[in-house]
């Protein structure tokens, strides 16, 4: 690489190794500024994406679902957003995967169930991600979800 940087020029560097000019000029900047040691690294990169933690979804459903925000009819993104702490793109985004529209007044119910947000969970993903072979323990799963039993986790 060293040797052809001072020889060639970026295009048919990069056409020799198959890579774009852009990756070649990188490249070219790096060894330039850091030496050879740092080029046959790799570079630094981004650390993962933040993820919202599963206690902070659970706590946007539940209160979403069971308690009224101060002061309004019903939770915005931003009032949400607040009260949890965290961003209003967040809460949408829990919302539209939990299928929830506290906005919609004629269609939207709070549930006295203490453990709604679990079996929320449950039921979406099972809708998202249904088993290969679901057979009859989905339908009972279903039906025993509807008559208050408590046997989640039983439809594998």
């Amino acid at each position: 690489m060293v040797s052809r940087a001072r020889a060639s020029k970026t295009k048919a560097i990069a056409q020799d190794l198959g890579v774009t000019p852009k990756k070649v000029s990188r490249w070219r900047k790096r060894y330039l500024t850091l030496g050879l040691t740092r080029l046959e690294e790799d570079a630094p990169r981004a650390g993962p994406k933040r993820a919202i933690r599963a206690r902070q979804i659970r706590r946007v459903v539940e209160m979403t679902t069971r308690h009224k925000p101060p002061h309004a009819t019903h939770w915005s993104t931003r009032n949400m957003a607040a009260a949890v702490g965290i961003s209003e793109a967040s809460v949408r985004h829990i919302w539209h995967a939990h299928g929830l529209r506290p906005h919609l007044l004629q269609t939207f119910k709070v549930s006295r169930d203490p453990k709604f947000a679990e079996k929320l969970e449950d039921i979406v993903g099972l809708y998202l991600n249904p088993p290969e072979h679901p057979g009859w323990r989905c339908a009972w799963f279903i039906i025993s979800l509807a008559s208050g039993h408590d046997n989640l986790k039983t439809c594998v």
